[in-house]
Order: C-alpha cells, then sequence, then structure tokens
C-alpha cells in the first residue's frame, strides 16, 4: 500500500506515464510522455510504450512491479482482446497478453472512464463534496462520449466490460450514422464534433465549439443559442437512462464539453424532466484533477495488487 504506483495512460495521440509515491500519497515522482504514432500500427505502439516504461525507470531509479493502463476502448473479459477502441490499431489484439509477455510484469487494463471515474472517487472531487458515495458515474465528454462506473471504490466494468458506456445508447435521429454502425447514438448528438455539426447544420459555418458556446454567452447569435439549449436537453435525455437504471449517489462530468457551464443548469434543468422523479438530487459534479485524471486512475488500477 505503501509502495509506488506506476499507470500509463495509452491515448490516440500521445501515451503518459506516471510513478506515484503511494496510493496514500498521489504525488509523482515522475511525469511524462510520448507521441503514440497510432498510425504505424499496433507493434509499434507497444514500442512505443516501452520507450516510456525505459524513461520513467530511467528518471526514476525504479523498476515496476505491475502497470495499469488506461484504454481507449475495451479489453473484452471473454475473448482477451480489445474492441471499442478508436485507435483501431488496437482492435482485435490481446493487449493485456502483449504487455506482459514483452515487459515482464502484471498489467491491469481499464477503459479510460473508467480510470476517470476511479481518480476523480479516489483522489478528486467525490472524495472532497461526496465522501460518501458509493455509486459514482463519471462521464467523458469531448470527442466522443463515455462513461464508466465506480462501486464501493472499484471500477464495475460489467459482464461484457460495456458498463458505463452510455454513448452508444440511442438518443435521437438527428445525430446520424455512428462509426459503430448505428445511428442516433448519444455520442453523435451532444459529443464535441455533433454539436459543431449541428451548428454547421443551421449556418453553413465551421465553428469549434468553443466559439459557440462564446457566441451563446455573447447573447448575439440565435443559431448558437439554439445549439447549446439542443445540447443541454438531449445530455438531459441521456443522463436521465443513467439515473433512472443506476440511480447513483454522483455524476462527474469530464471532457470539453463538461466544461459547458450550462450543462449545469439547464442540462439539470431537462434531467429533471425526463427521470421518474419529482425533483433532481444527484450532484452534477465538475473534476477536480484536469487531464491528470486518466493517467492517475490507471495507477490506481494496480494500488491493491500484492
Amino acid at each position: 500500500m505503501n509502495q509506488p504506483i506506476w499507470g500509463i495512460d495509452l491515448g490516440g495521440t500521445k501515451i503518459e506515464g506516471v510513478i506515484l509515491e503511494s496510493i496514500q500519497r498521489p504525488h509523482p515522482i515522475v511525469r511524462t510522455r510520448v507521441d503514440t504514432e497510432s498510425a504505424k500500427g499496433y507493434d509499434h505502439i507497444l514500442d512505443r510504450i516501452g520507450q516510456l516504461i525505459g524513461e520513467m525507470e530511467e528518471r526514476s531509479g525504479l523498476k515496476p512491479r505491475a502497470i495499469g493502463f488506461g484504454t481507449p476502448g475495451i479489453l473484452d473479459p471473454t475473448l482477451r482482446i480489445m474492441k471499442n477502441s478508436n485507435t483501431v490499431a488496437l482492435n482485435g489484439k490481446p493487449l493485456e497478453d502483449d504487455l506482459v509477455a514483452r515487459f515482464g510484469v502484471p498489467a491491469v487494463l481499464a477503459n479510460d472512464a473508467n480510470c476517470f471515474a476511479l481518480a476523480e472517487t479516489r483522489w478528486g472531487v467525490v472524495k472532497k463534496e461526496a465522501p460518501g458515495a458509493r455509486m459514482v458515474v463519471g462521464i467523458i465528454m469531448g470527442t466522443g462520449v463515455g462513461g464508466g462506473l465506480v462501486i464501493d471504490g472499484g471500477i464495475w466494468p460489467g459482464h461484457h466490460g460495456i458498463g458505463g458506456e452510455w454513448g452508444h445508447n440511442f438518443l435521437d435521429d438527428s445525430g446520424g450514422a455512428c462509426y459503430c454502425g448505428k445511428t442516433g447514438c448519444v455520442e453523435t448528438v451532444i459529443s464535441g464534433p455533433g454539436t459543431e455539426r449541428f451548428y454547421h447544420g443551421l449556418t453553413g459555418q465551421a465553428c469549434s465549439l468553443k466559439e459557440i458556446v462564446a457566441r451563446d454567452l455573447a447573447g448575439s447569435d440565435e443559431a448558437a443559442k439554439r445549439t447549446i439549449a439542443r445540447l443541454c436537453h438531449f445530455f438531459g435525455k441521456g443522463v436521465s437512462v443513467i439515473t433512472n437504471l443506476l440511480d447513483p449517489d454522483v455524476i462527474v462530468l469530464g471532457g470539453g464539453v463538461g466544461n459547458i457551464g450550462a450543462r449545469y443548469t439547464d442540462g439539470r434543468r431537462e434531467l429533471g424532466r425526463f427521470i421518474f422523479n419529482n425533483r433532481v438530487e444527484v450532484p452534477l459534479l465538475r473534476p477536480s484533477l484536469g487531464d491528470s485524471a486518466g493517467v492517475f486512475g490507471a495507477a490506481a488500477l494496480v494500488a491493491n495488487l500484492p
């Protein structure tokens, strides 16, 4: 419990590693990153991970006893291969087995949204503002939409390994086709790109989400107002499914879309319209760990290993 813990956040564009002092003292001994270069294929990604681990060992003078990995996509619990990853080179690959074989230490894998939820529960906003929470839902809304579940302090991956993956529930046909093969997924409707696409449909203008939000706040752009109102409406409708099904103690909202203040006011009001209750009491919290949550959560995966 007092030993250093190692975590690696395997992203599509960068791979970040951290060594924390211990589970009780989550202070970085080393924190560094390398480019993923995923276009060069699966074996190259493994090489990049090896380069990162070597740098971490050199800078710290330590050797890992185990490494936690936050991954895009999911390790199928039955087939033991990766699935549902937007880093497509990983799909169909026995990533956990290959990591163990190459680096010679136990590897524990979890989806990056689960790592986000775990870190915010152990060390972040949940510990500060809802320390008694037993069920935590972590939502990430950015380029895509994902989610993770933490129950009694541990990740709940689910039977298929897809626990918390609300981004591919059906929400509305207006979202159009999704890369997963279905139509109208939550991700296509209220992700950053989905929101930008709706605004473009109204105006013919290609505009970043940040600029759309600024125009809405300025009050001079009716299309921006409609776009953010639509986002909040479908956010509330989508989150109502999570709330009705799980009734969590707290929901943490991460990702770039999570920075939009209207989600905590208008979005919360819309949630109240759709849940099977006469009021909304579940806290909607902003994360406190910033971009540290993913890699810190990866490290937490191995905190309790012998």
